[in-house]
């Protein structure tokens, strides 16, 4: 299915932006209304998400921890010069795919998949990759394509 949804990606790389950005917002929500992401979790065991410093200054308060403490215990820093987890699965996900910091939880986790929001044209390569990680981007894609495809 990767190769259909690259040529379902390539298609939809001529869209308008905000015809783009219309589909997958609508489908996001759609797709995502019936979804309930605990019962898959790939998210938090294979992908490492981009941790900011005010996600560091609100974890730490979530878990009365200080900024510098929470780097030193929980953080790494990749060959982007960003922080990330230093483990996979997350460190914070408990048993049942629970978050333990959900409301605290790093901006990138919040926004993941990233088919939710404006300015698509830029996400679509980080979509395809998605779509091998993610059900809901997968049923996105699929539930999107008999109206690019036609």
């Amino acid at each position: 299915m990767y190769k259909e949804n690259k040529k379902l990606i390539e298609k939809l790389k001529r869209w308008k932006r905000k015809d783009l950005d219309e589909l997958f917002i609508a489908a996001h929500e759609e797709v995502f209304a019936a979804l309930d992401c605990r019962k898959c979790g790939n998210c938090c065991k294979d992908l490492g998400p981009k941790v900011n410093n005010r996600d560091i200054e609100r974890i730490g308060k979530f878990i009365n921890m200080r900024a510098g403490k929470v780097r030193n215990n929980y953080l790494d820093v990749d060959e982007d010069n960003d922080f990330v987890f230093n483990r996979m699965p997350c460190p914070f996900l408990k048993e049942e795919n629970f978050c333990s910091i959900y409301e605290a939880r790093p901006r990138a986790c919040a926004e993941y998949p990233h088919t939710g929001y404006p300015n698509m044209q830029k996400r679509l390569n980080l979509t395809l990759r998605n779509s091998t990680i993610c059900p809901g981007v997968y049923r996105i894609l699929n539930l999107i394509r008999p109206e690019v495809m036609d």
